[in-house]
C-alpha cells in the first residue's frame, strides 16, 4: 500500500535585512572600520586645511605617495599571509634603483631602466626564497640579511651619489600631460597591482594555498602542497613588487638614491597588518592593505600641511596601529578580501 506524499514545505521568505546582512559579509567588518578611520582622517585635513587638502592637486598628490609603498605592501600581505615576513623590501627597492639608472642601463632607454629594476627585485626575491624554503633559513634572519647586503651594494654602486636620470621617456610619466583621464600613470599601475593581487589571492589556487601554508604548513605539505617550492614564489612575488615600486620610484624622483626605501619594510608590514593580514599566518586582505596604506599617507599628509612635527606624526601612527589592531580583534578565520 502507498504511503501518501506529505504536501511539499511552502518556500520560506528571505530573512528581514538579508541582502544588507550578504553586503556586509562581503565588505567585511574590518574594511568599513578601517573606510571610516580614512574618513575621519579625510575630515580632519578638510577641517583643518579645507582649501589645500581638499584640492584636486592634493588628492592626487596623496594617491601618488601611495602608490609605491601600496606596491611593496601587495607583496609584503601575500609573504605575511603564508606565515613569513620580509625585512629586505626597502633595500630592494633603493638597490633597483640605482642598478636602473647606472649610465649604462640608461643607455636602454625606459625599457632598459624598467627591466633592469624589476629583473633586481625578482633576483632579490629568488635569493630570499631559496635561503628560506631550501636552505630552511628563518625569514627574519634571511631578509635581515637581504637588508644589509643590498643596502650595501646600493651604496656601492652609487658611491654614496644621486644617479639623475636622463631618459625623457621615463620622466615623461611624471608629468601631468601624461595623466590617463586626470589619473597619474602610477595611480593606474598601483590601481592594476592591486586588482590582479586581490584576484590572485582571492580566486586562485595559489591564493587558497598561500592561506593554508600561512594556516598549517605541515596539514598543508601532508595535503599535497609543495610548501617550499611555493614559499619560494612567494618571495619572487615580493622581489616582482619592490621592482616595479622602483621603477614607480624613479619616475617620481627623476634618480636612483641608495637612501630610497628607507623604512618602507616597516611601513609596509604595519599596513597589511591594521588591514586584517593575521601576522603569523593564515589570513591575508589586499583591500585591507591598500586601505592601511592610504591612511598612513593620508596621516603624513595632514600633518605636513598643518606644519606639525615628524614626532607626533610617529605616534600617531602608532596609536592608529594599536587602535586599529585591538578593534578589529576576532577569532581567526581564513577568508580574504
Amino acid at each position: 500500500m502507498l504511503r501518501k506524499q506529505p504536501p511539499p514545505t511552502p518556500a520560506q521568505p528571505p530573512p528581514p535585512g538579508g541582502s544588507v546582512s550578504t553586503v556586509l559579509r562581503v565588505l567585511d567588518v574590518r574594511n568599513l572600520t578601517l573606510l571610516a578611520v580614512l574618513a575621519a582622517l579625510v575630515a580632519v585635513g578638510g577641517f583643518t586645511e579645507p582649501d589645500q587638502f581638499l584640492s584636486t592637486d592634493n588628492l592626487t598628490l596623496v594617491l601618488t605617495q601611495s602608490s609605491v609603498i601600496g606596491v611593496v605592501t601587495v607583496g609584503m600581505t601575500f609573504v605575511i599571509t603564508s606565515g613569513g615576513i620580509d625585512l629586505s623590501v626597502g633595500a630592494i627597492v633603493a638597490l633597483s634603483t640605482v642598478w636602473a639608472t647606472t649610465v649604462a642601463t640608461q643607455e636602454y632607454g625606459a625599457g632598459g631602466i624598467l627591466f633592469c629594476a624589476v629583473a633586481v627585485g625578482v633576483g632579490c626575491g629568488l635569493v630570499n626564497g631559496l635561503l628560506i624554503a631550501y636552505g630552511r633559513m628563518v625569514p627574519f634572519i634571511a631578509t635581515l640579511a637581504m637588508l644589509a647586503s643590498a643596502r650595501g651594494l646600493a651604496l656601492l654602486i652609487s658611491d654614496g651619489k644621486t644617479q639623475v636620470v636622463d631618459s625623457k621617456t621615463v620622466l615623461e610619466l611624471g608629468y601631468e600631460e601624461s595623466y590617463i583621464l586626470g589619473v597619474p600613470p602610477l595611480v593606474l599601475i598601483f590601481a592594476g597591482v592591486t586588482v590582479l593581487g586581490w584576484l590572485l589571492l582571492k580566486r586562485t589556487t595559489f591564493g587558497r594555498r598561500t592561506v593554508a601554508v600561512g594556516g598549517n604548513a605541515e596539514a598543508a605539505r601532508l595535503a599535497g602542497i609543495d610548501v617550499r617550492r611555493h614559499r619560494l614564489y612567494l618571495y619572487l612575488l615580493s622581489g616582482l613588487c619592490c621592482g616595479i615600486a622602483a621603477f614607480m620610484l624613479i619616475v617620481m624622483t627623476g634618480s636612483g638614491q641608495n637612501t630610497n626605501g628607507n623604512l618602507y619594510e616597516l611601513d609596509a608590514i604595519a599596513a597589511a597588518i591594521i588591514g586584517g593580514t593575521l601576522l603569523s599566518g593564515g589570513r591575508g586582505t589586499i583591500t585591507g592593505s591598500v586601505l592601511g596604506v592610504l591612511i598612513f599617507t593620508t596621516i603624513t599628509n595632514i600633518f605636513a600641511l598643518n606644519n606639525l612635527q615628524s614626532d607626533a606624526q610617529q605616534i600617531a601612527k602608532g596609536a592608529i596601529i594599536v587602535a586599529a589592531v585591538l578593534v578589529q580583534r576576532r577569532p581567526s578565520g581564513t577568508t580574504e578580501t
